[in-house]
């Protein structure tokens, strides 16, 4: 995989050359090779690198910058705050963006504009910019022309706006600063606001008002980093003050040659610190830890949005419920019951099991996972079918493997039940119930809205947490998202896919919800586990579920 700084490079070299030239042609006539332009753009950076390092090396402190970095470490709430704020600016020049281009998503927006940042942070002379419009379109269908101008509309504004800030808040620093090109600065980037909304046409005339007052508060919100890193190093600015230093600061980096602006943006706002009054050691301080938390916010937030496609959630709307298979008037109900290692308790488990549900035979099958134990030999003697998987693949591919199997037996209610004791056989009646009426096609058996005997207080607070994440995600009523007692329609069972081996709970409910199966549940009997122990550590988990959740949620 390439490094990240590559494969920004690489789409804003896409994004600025439409038409590849054949490997191994001559330049255009007329223009200069791309390696001599590659030279000039490398010597032109260091040069201005170069002198931001000459220039901070007379000012730089070495006392005063470590006092202020142990401050900000004595005060993580207050930094983490201001971290906040500083995400709710991007928050707001989404939802702004989304006010000139309807069909532009907020996630897709707020993707595209982290990526940006995170471009801006890592390469030079600005081109994190056009990665904000070559994301969208990587992503999303939209025509290139008003993504393009809605673009130029959006950093029109905002750069207005940084501008009218700085002019309002400090303005005999701005003029000492800037001299006398930011009036006319602002005039230009006026025009260009008009003539971005112009080319999107009428209709979006009216945004003009509300996009520039957002970009002006999410300037406003960006000043608070700043003002905390001061705060915390005892340099007394002033909310108006803060804003200034920002706006000033990035002014200075509308052009910056260097990557992320670095030595230009400590310059920049080391510059306007000290012509606020502050000491130049300081102020240099503020300026390099308040650069240093924005571009580890853009590193972390923006590589997320790099490799992360936009969406979080199922769509609001989703596909009607399909038209349920035919079943013959013998069809069974099949359970299966995933086993590893479980010679204690899996017998009685496929013992209590009835032997019809809902008047029809019950069929029991189990998985085994590759036991090291007598869990096969325990099972086929209690009356289960048993199917061996090759060796232990995991729970989502015995989840699989069950699916799979019960599928061939034509069933009438597919059942699925943990082997631990800790679900009760005797409730399948009341699982398979909503799909033999036809009331459902994927049911899930709540602990939450049933009885629980005992469960332990973490393991009751992870999984209210990862429920509530997936009511969020799934945008239904869900109350338990990890019980293991589920029952399917044959449709569902023959529909349903688990695309990884580590688990299944919330890719299968996500994969079937998606497909337009029909959801419900009901109330169930919970027991602590028998025998044995969870495999469910939380960070191997967090590292095999939230995967498989983006992949299930972004594919086709």
């Amino acid at each position: 995989m390439p490094a990240p700084h590559r494969l920004l490079a690489e789409l804003a070299r896409r994004s600025l050359s439409p038409r590849a030239r054949p490997s191994g042609s001559p330049p255009a006539s007329g223009h200069a090779s791309p390696s001599l332009l590659k030279t000039v753009r490398r010597v032109l950076g260091l040069a201005v690198l170069a002198a931001a390092v000459v220039y901070l090396t007379r000012v730089v402190s070495g006392p005063d910058l470590a006092s202020a970095g142990r401050a900000l470490l004595r005060d993580p709430l207050g930094v983490l705050l201001a971290l906040v704020m500083y995400g709710c600016a991007f928050a707001l020049r989404a939802w702004s963006w989304r006010r000139v281009l309807p069909g532009l998503s907020l996630g897709h927006s707020w993707a595209a504009l982290h990526v940006s940042l995170l471009g801006n942070h890592v390469l030079p002379f600005r081109l994190g910019e056009a990665l904000r419009v070559t994301t969208v379109l990587r992503r999303t269908a939209l025509p290139a022309a008003p993504v393009v101008a809605s673009t130029v509309t959006l950093r029109s504004a905002d750069l207005l706006a940084v501008a009218l800030l700085a002019l309002a808040a400090a303005p005999a620093l701005v003029t000492a600063l800037t001299g006398p090109w930011i009036r006319p600065l602002a005039a230009v980037l006026a025009l260009a606001m008009l003539a971005g909304a112009f080319w999107l046409g009428r209709s979006r005339w009216t945004a003009l008002p509300v996009v520039f007052a957002a970009a002006a508060a999410a300037w406003v919100l960006e000043a608070a980093v700043v003002y905390e890193v001061a705060r915390l190093a005892g340099v007394g600015l002033s909310p108006a003050e803060a804003v200034a230093v920002t706006a000033v600061t990035i002014a200075a980096q509308t052009v910056a040659v260097t990557p992320g602006g670095f030595g230009s943006y400590e310059a920049a706002a080391t510059a306007a610190l000290t012509a606020l009054g502050v000491a130049s050691g300081p102020a240099f301080a503020v300026a390099l830890l308040t650069h240093a938390l924005k571009t580890a916010y853009s590193l972390v937030v923006g590589g997320v949005a790099l490799v992360t496609p936009t969406r979080l959630r199922l769509p609001r709307v989703l596909p009607p419920r399909p038209q349920p298979l035919q079943v013959a008037p013998d069809a069974p109900v099949v359970a299966f019951i995933p086993v590893f290692d479980e010679e204690e308790t899996v017998a009685e488990v496929v013992g209590r099991l009835p032997a019809e549900v809902g008047g029809r035979p019950l069929v029991t099958i189990v998985i085994d996972d590759g036991s090291s134990d007598a869990s096969a030999a325990r099972a086929r003697d209690a009356g289960a079918t048993v199917v061996a998987q090759p060796h232990n693949l995991g729970l989502g591919a015995a989840v699989r493997r069950g699916l799979a199997e019960a599928v061939r037996l034509g069933p009438a209610a597919v059942v699925y039940l943990d082997a631990d004791l800790e679900y009760f056989p005797e409730d399948i009646e009341a699982l398979a119930g909503p799909v033999l009426s036809g009331e459902a096609d994927y049911v899930v058996g709540s602990r939450f809205t049933g009885t629980i005997d005992r469960m332990l207080p973490h393991r009751r607070f992870g999984n209210r947490v990862l429920t509530a994440w997936v009511r969020w995600m799934t945008r239904h009523d869900v109350t338990d998202g990890q019980s293991g007692y589920r029952a399917f329609s044959p449709g569902a069972a023959r529909a349903a896919e688990v695309i990884h081996d580590y688990n299944y709970a919330q890719v299968l409910t996500l994969d079937l919800l998606a497909k337009g199966y029909r959801y419900h549940e009901v109330p169930i009997r919970y027991a602590f586990r028998a025998s044995g122990e969870s495999f469910v550590k939380l960070g191997r988990y967090l590292r095999k579920v939230v995967p498989a959740v983006h992949r299930e949620l972004n594919s086709p």
